[in-house]
């Protein structure tokens, strides 16, 4: 069985792990074709939104269970190989210039955890349920700290990832770790029309200059951080995108991007 499918439709790009028996487990075989397919809708200029979701009852339960097996015989060279390749899949995800929205039908554990808090947006079912459930088996959820601090602030991130606790999707939206919560017979429906809408109505240069000031800000001093965005505010306004949105503005058009 294919590990996950990818397609295209409608300026959408549609990634979705189908390891459902597994219950879409990660391996280093799923996370690599995960990159590949993110790498392809990225480089595909047609593509404005990119849905990541996952077929069966559960979004994904982390690491598979006979890849933990062979985490105990694997040299430290066979850990940093892996390691890194998930860390690329984080970074890729993370620093897409196209917008990245999770669509979560089930359960997000440790690593499937990990990889809804690398997406710009997360829809969920009310009955899913969030954790970082590493600490329980003597491991650290080390790759997703660096990108949780950044979304949860220091309180929230400590409490998900020391304790391994498990919370429900209210709580994850309260936290601010999932944006939205749709009844399963409508969330599909839901995500395709704000894809849909999104990509009708904003302009790509704009979310990808966006993404990246945000992206950067954080690490940057108030005077560095003003100061890339001087610059990035001067690259939008000589942009074609710029120019088109403030013709069909000021000539009252509707612009269709």
């Amino acid at each position: 069985m294919e590990l996950l499918e990818y397609y295209t439709t409608d300026r959408i790009g549609n990634i979705t792990i189908n390891r459902p028996e597994k219950r879409n487990a990660l391996n280093p075989e799923l996370v690599l074709s995960l990159t590949n397919a993110f790498k392809a809708a990225i480089d595909d200029e047609d593509v404005k939104v990119i849905i990541l979701k996952a077929n069966g009852e559960v979004f994904s339960a982390g690491a598979d269970l006979d890849y933990l097996k062979h985490l105990q015989t694997n040299t430290e060279e066979d850990n940093l190989k892996d390691t890194n390749l998930l860390k690329d899949l984080f970074l890729l995800i993370y620093k897409s210039p196209k917008l990245v929205i999770a669509q979560v039908e089930g359960h997000a554990i440790a690593g499937g955890c990990g990889l809804i808090s690398v997406c710009d947006l997360v829809f969920s079912v009310p009955e899913a349920k969030f954790a970082y459930t590493e600490v329980r088996i003597g491991f650290i959820p080390a790759l997703v700290t660096c990108f949780l601090l950044r979304r949860l602030g220091e309180g929230r991130a400590k409490e998900l990832l020391l304790s391994g606790e498990l919370i429900d999707a209210q709580t994850a939206s309260n936290y601010g770790l999932i944006n939205f919560i749709c009844p399963k017979a409508e969330i599909a429906a839901l995500v395709k029309a704000y894809a849909q809408k999104f990509v009708e109505s904003v302009s790509a240069n704009s979310v990808a200059l966006g993404k990246a000031l945000i992206n950067s800000v954080q690490d940057l001093s108030l005077e560095d951080s003003l100061n890339l965005a001087v610059k990035m505010n001067v690259e939008t306004r000589s942009s074609v995108d710029c120019k088109k949105g403030i013709s069909a503005f000021l000539n009252k058009e509707k612009l269709k991007w």
